[in-house]
């Protein structure tokens, strides 16, 4: 990764705190504006009938498109949410979820970003939604300088 760029091993501590860290979100990938994250099926992420509940797909997918942006924003500087939207398209019952962000553009300190959601089981993937998320890029705390 160019030295310019935010190292994934800032990623890796911010996930580890907080919500992220306690739901259990395992960064997969990480490369400049890319990101794939995944977390694994547990009885405390599902809703009554047994699929992952959509606000832990929603927060799932919001942590990646941070992360995506964040990765391609020059060091010192974080990627927050504006705003996120997330259309569910199918049941998410799979063994674990893979959330695979990207962005779209970065302009000045707003960055915009797609995020696809995919339901995995041992023989397949399969996409259950889909996010937009605005970013605005901020300097850091001095705690993760």
């Amino acid at each position: 990764m160019d030295d310019a760029f935010n190292p994934p091993g800032l990623a890796e501590a911010v996930n580890a705190k907080g919500f992220s860290g306690a739901a259990g979100f395992r960064i997969l990938a990480i490369e400049p504006g890319r990101a794939e994250l995944a977390l694994a099926r547990r009885d405390d992420l599902l809703q009554f009938f047994g699929h992952f509940h959509g606000g832990v797909i929603t927060a799932l997918a919001d942590q990646a498109a941070g992360i995506a942006v964040t990765s391609g924003l020059s060091k010192g500087r974080i990627g927050v949410t504006v705003e996120l939207k997330v259309n569910f398209l199918g049941p998410a019952d799979g063994n674990e979820l893979v959330a695979r962000a990207k962005t779209l553009q970065m302009s000045g300190s707003i960055g915009v970003a797609t995020v696809e959601i995919f339901s995995r089981d041992d023989k397949s993937e399969r996409l259950c939604a889909f996010c937009t998320a605005t970013m605005r890029a901020l300097d850091l705390p001095p705690e993760f300088r």
